[in-house]
């Protein structure tokens, strides 16, 4: 009778260990849930256990410590980011006023009766400032874009015509410079949820990083596939191997430093953030001697009718 009674103690603490080890194993499980959701979402939520013992309670309390140093060092991080990005936006607009003076100014004396060489100075200075203002406007942009209360206001419009008329305003530099650009541009109505002016710079920034890093060589090409529109911009390179075609969109990131002294870098990064605002897809790729941007953008219904 005793030997019965001890193996009913003993089944029972066999099936008292066998539902402790489950429930240890399911509360860890729950845990590493818990731990990815929050990996994935920007969410108050803590980590929560239903058993406390085993060192569970233990684990569940410290993990929420961490989670909350986290919380308060990312929050703390993105405080620094957005004074940082005020600073360098009101600076562009502080000194984007004096220049906008300055450049009058040397309109006014360009007018005035001066000798050749005088003449020759000031289109030099001229021109500096012209690239200085250039590269203020890069960074007020790109500062502009890195705030997440920014908003890029989007309608309909025809991907073609914004094309088209970038391109020929590109007519004169292409021709000073003996260029003959080749463009391969279909005339059917490609109507995406766009910004014209976010369009227009993205593919002018394309453009200006081809005159900087390329050569006399260019080609456009813009079609349909599906429901999105296809625009490839494609440059000639004598030198792809100092390309690295894995951080052409990242910030600041200059191929050829010694071709690049009126570049802010910020150029293709720019480019990236409007196409990824208008629901795109963009991405650079280097074939022996060609590097291309290939942009693709989701198509309207209106591009049906």
């Amino acid at each position: 009778m005793l030997m019965f009674y001890i193996i009913v103690v003993l089944v029972c603490i066999i099936l008292f260990l066998i539902w402790f080890i489950m429930k240890y194993q399911r509360q860890i499980k729950d845990i590493c849930r818990q731990l990815w959701f929050l990996k994935d979402h920007d969410s108050n939520m803590m980590i929560s256990s239903e058993i406390r013992f085993g060192g569970v309670g233990y684990l569940a309390d410290t993990l929420n410590e961490i989670v909350e140093l986290r919380k308060w060092e990312r929050k703390k991080y993105l405080d620094k980011e957005k004074s940082i990005s005020d600073i360098y936006t009101n600076l562009s607009h502080d000194i984007r006023t004096p220049l906008t003076s300055l450049d009058g100014y040397f309109q006014l004396l360009k007018e005035s009766e001066i000798t050749e060489e005088q003449q020759h100075y000031i289109l030099v200075i001229q021109e500096r400032i012209s690239s200085l203002k250039d590269m203020l406007e890069e960074l007020f942009t790109f500062t502009k874009l890195q705030n997440d209360d920014y908003v890029l206001e989007l309608s309909t419009c025809s991907l073609n015509r914004i094309l088209k008329d970038t391109l020929f305003s590109y007519y004169d530099i292409w021709k000073e410079n003996d260029i003959e650009p080749k463009f391969e541009i279909t005339e059917e109505p490609l109507m995406i949820e766009g910004n014209p002016q976010a369009l227009g710079r993205t593919i002018r920034n394309i453009i200006k990083n081809g005159f900087e890093h390329g050569e006399k060589q260019f080609e456009v090409h813009l079609e349909r596939k599906e429901q999105r529109a296809v625009l490839s911009l494609k440059n000639m390179v004598s030198e792809p191997d100092k390309i690295d075609i894995s951080r052409i969109f990242e910030r600041f990131y200059k191929a050829d430093e010694a071709r690049s002294d009126s570049s802010t870098g910020l150029g293709l990064s720019i480019a990236k953030e409007f196409v990824l605002r208008m629901k795109g897809e963009i991405r650079a790729e280097l074939d022996e001697n060609w590097f291309s941007v290939n942009i693709e953008l989701p198509l309207t219904e209106q591009s049906d009718v």
